[in-house]
């Protein structure tokens, strides 16, 4: 007998913690992207329909990056009209990753009503990612913003290597703050904090988003995301949400990387975020038996076992 079927994890609320969480799913772009084999664009549609079916409303869906750069999401004008009619018919918000203004002509040209940038807070990762400095990037971003919320779009901006950097070592605040700012003065709507190496630990989270709060940027508008690199991921959620922030990315199965940055392991598992949530009696409206079977099909389809630790222990056959 499973361990849901026998009414585990049994639910005890903390106090000072949202009554819901929006996981924003980032498995089939930021969990597959690192893929070295590619994966069949059908796959990939099959993918996020599980996942939607699954309960979850928010799914990126793919990239808009140059194909040269993230081989593996070169299909994503092939993909994306495979899934949208999820956002008509389901309500299921698919966001898309746009690097520049070409990248948004794309992915308007499509119908995405959801784009998410990619920033960075220290120069090191900008100039490896973006090949800019950081304000070169934020001079990039600019006009995408501004198009893109003058067709009413909804965007969101990931910053990565809010913690720590691989070759710069930790990130001071005030430089994460900096770049914050900068970009919600530009009209995001959202900004994702990410811990790209997965070096966070919750009093540095605590005190970022307490920096961000003094600094002007709400709490509502900021989402958590991190990496387990050091089995961190989980506490810093948790410290998060203590703090109020409700949106949190994670990935089905655990699937994830960063091309750029080679000491960045696996994302959170969205599986066992939700664990945790319903633990706690936190809303999230995911179905963890759907979405534990959805990341097993995937883990199949990739040839390797899922790291998530919930999948494990809920796919586990006697």
């Amino acid at each position: 007998m499973s361990t849901p079927e026998l009414g585990l994890p049994m639910v005890v609320p903390a106090p000072d913690l949202p009554a819901r969480v929006r996981i924003y799913e980032v498995g089939a772009r930021d969990g597959l992207q690192n893929e070295k084999a590619t994966v069949p664009t059908e796959v990939k549609a099959e993918f996020v329909r599980r996942l939607a079916d699954s309960g979850l409303t928010t799914i990126e869906a793919t990239s808009f990056v140059h194909p040269k750069w993230v081989p593996q999401l070169a299909d994503a004008e092939q993909l994306f009209p495979l899934v949208s009619d999820l956002g008509r018919s389901s309500g299921v918000h698919l966001p898309v990753l746009v690097p520049n203004e070409r990248g948004l002509d794309r992915a308007l040209a499509l119908g995405a009503r959801h784009v998410a940038l990619f920033a960075s807070a220290t120069e090191s990762f900008a100039k490896a990612n973006l090949n800019r400095t950081v304000d070169e990037s934020l001079a990039m971003f600019e006009p995408v913003v501004s198009r893109a919320k003058a067709d009413k779009v909804h965007v969101r901006s990931y910053i990565s290597m809010c913690f720590g950097d691989p070759w710069e070592g930790p990130v001071l605040i005030h430089q994460v703050v900096r770049v914050c700012k900068a970009l919600m003065d530009m009209g995001c709507d959202e900004l994702s904090l990410g811990d790209t190496i997965g070096v966070a630990t919750p009093g540095h989270v605590q005190t970022l988003l307490a920096e961000l709060n003094e600094e002007g940027v709400p709490t509502s508008a900021l989402g958590v995301h991190f990496h387990d690199t050091y089995g961190q991921a989980l506490t810093n959620t948790l410290a998060a949400l203590q703090h109020g922030v409700t949106t949190v990315d994670a990935s089905a199965g655990g699937l994830g990387g960063c091309p750029y940055a080679k000491s960045a392991t696996g994302n959170l598992a969205t599986e066992d975020l939700v664990w945790m949530l319903q633990g706690l009696g936190i809303d999230t409206g995911v179905d963890l038996a759907r979405l534990t079977a959805t990341s097993v099909w995937m883990a199949e389809r990739l040839g390797r076992p899922s790291p998530s630790r919930t999948v494990k222990a809920l796919s586990h056959k006697e």
